[in-house]
């Protein structure tokens, strides 16, 4: 189960509010007591280096990287069990199916000559949920925020919010990330700093300086990816191919929301 109950950079705690994974345990043993009910949280890292002069609504991190905590199954009392310490600021995290692989994009641009963010993968230790690093690629552009798992369990979906990008990442079969297979840059008029819709009084203004990659997710089908991006305005849809990890435009490719929006997030009905 993975949830994230808390708006994306909003200051709590910690600053512990960026994602947050409950493992639910491996098998129906570990239900029970006997192994450890584990929540993991990704953070901002400090001190924050990465931050546009436009960007006024990213708070200074004081995460150390992926904070794990236990959980106590009769209250729910969290209890700080260490971290895996990156300083690369892992804010969005994605189990895979079997809750044995932990994935994380690191919200950074410093990767290679072209300032990319990077993507980890890391094994789970089932009697402890501890992690291991299994390894970092690049996630195709710069400041990845969020990261999906296709539901063929092949392949990783990253959303670049400072590149207004996507990515499609191979998994390979040790749960280690191959390179990108497509990388798509999106395109378009940017919206207007202020919602047109917005109520009376309204001074709030978010992200449109440039293009914002913001979520991207599969239908579960599997055959579409949807993704966000908060300074066009828009909802892209984009038609998968599951034999090549790559992305082609649907007709039509894109869902146009009202002017000044900023679409970040968004959930498929059940059905």
């Amino acid at each position: 189960m993975a949830v994230r109950p808390f708006p994306r950079r909003k200051a709590y705690s910690l600053w512990f509010c960026v994602s947050f994974l409950l493992l639910t345990g491996l098998s129906v043993e570990a239900a029970s007591s006997e192994k450890p009910l584990m929540a993991y949280v990704g953070t901002f890292s400090s001190p924050l280096q990465d931050v546009l002069p436009t960007q006024v609504d990213l708070p200074p991190g004081n995460g150390r990287g992926i904070h794990l905590f236990k959980v106590n199954r009769e209250t729910g009392a969290m209890t700080p069990a260490g971290f895996f310490e990156l300083g690369t600021s892992p804010n969005c995290l994605a189990f895979n199916s079997t809750q044995t692989r932990l994935y994380s994009s690191n919200e950074t641009d410093r990767q290679g000559d072209s300032g990319e963010g990077t993507v980890s993968a890391f094994a789970i230790a089932p009697e402890t949920g501890q992690l291991t690093m299994l390894n970092t690629v690049g996630s195709g552009g710069a400041g990845p925020t969020y990261v999906s798992l296709h539901p063929s369990g092949r392949f990783l979906l990253v959303a670049n919010y400072f590149g207004g990008s996507v990515s499609v990442l191979p998994i390979l079969a040790d749960g280690k990330l191959g390179p990108a297979s497509d990388v798509k840059t999106d395109q378009g008029t940017i919206g207007p700093r202020k919602a047109q819709h917005a109520p009376p009084g309204s001074f709030a203004f978010s992200g449109h300086d440039r293009t914002h990659a913001h979520m991207i997710q599969a239908d579960a089908s599997g055959r579409y990816v949807f993704h966000a991006d908060l300074g066009l305005d828009r909802i892209f849809v984009w038609k998968f191919d599951e034999r090549n990890g790559r992305l082609s435009p649907n007709d039509p490719p894109w869902v146009a929301l009202p002017p000044g929006d900023g679409p970040r997030h968004f959930a498929f009905h059940p059905s």
